[in-house]
C-alpha cells in the first residue's frame, strides 16, 4: 500500500536565522531579506533582534512561538501579501491576550493595486526596512 503521511508537524517549523532577545522579525516570503536587513540596522541601535523565516505559512510553529516569551516583548510580522486574514494577523491571535508581547504586523491593505511603483507602494504600507526599524526603535522606547 501507498504511504499514507500523517504526520505534518515538520512542515510548520520555521528556520530561526539570527538569535537575539527583546524584539523578533518573522519575515514571510519574499520579506525574509528585509527581516534580516531591519535586524542588521536595529543592531546599530543595541537592539539584537531574532529573525525568523517560517518557509511555510500554513501553520504556526507554537513551539518557537512559546519559546520568544522568555526574552522577546516585541514580535513583528512582515509579509508580501495582504495584512486581513494574512500570516501576521495568525501570529497577532496566537498571542492574543498576553500582556507582555506586542504583536506588529506590516503587509498591504487590502485593495486593488493596479499600475503601481513597487517603492511606492512600499514606503506607503511602511514597508521598507527603515521605517520598520524607526517604528521598532520608537515603541520600544514606548515600553520602557
Amino acid at each position: 500500500p501507498y504511504p499514507v503521511r500523517t504526520d505534518y508537524s515538520a512542515l510548520n517549523r520555521y528556520q530561526v536565522v539570527t538569535e537575539g532577545a527583546e524584539v523578533a522579525i518573522i519575515g514571510a516570503g519574499s520579506f525574509a531579506q528585509m527581516a534580516s536587513d531591519a535586524a542588521a540596522e536595529l543592531a546599530k541601535d543595541g537592539v539584537h533582534a531574532t529573525v525568523i523565516n517560517p518557509i511555510f505559512l500554513s501553520g504556526l510553529d507554537t513551539e518557537l512561538l512559546d519559546r520568544l516569551k522568555a526574552k522577546h516583548r516585541l514580535i513583528l510580522t512582515l509579509e508580501d501579501g495582504t495584512l486581513e486574514g494574512g500570516f501576521g494577523q495568525k501570529i497577532a491571535a496566537y498571542y492574543g491576550m498576553d500582556e507582555h508581547i506586542r504583536v506588529r504586523c506590516y503587509g498591504l491593505s487590502k485593495e486593488f493595486h493596479d499600475r503601481y511603483n513597487p517603492e511606492e507602494l512600499a514606503r506607503e504600507h511602511h514597508l521598507t526596512a527603515e521605517q520598520i526599524v524607526a517604528d521598532t526603535l520608537r515603541t520600544l522606547k514606548k515600553k520602557e
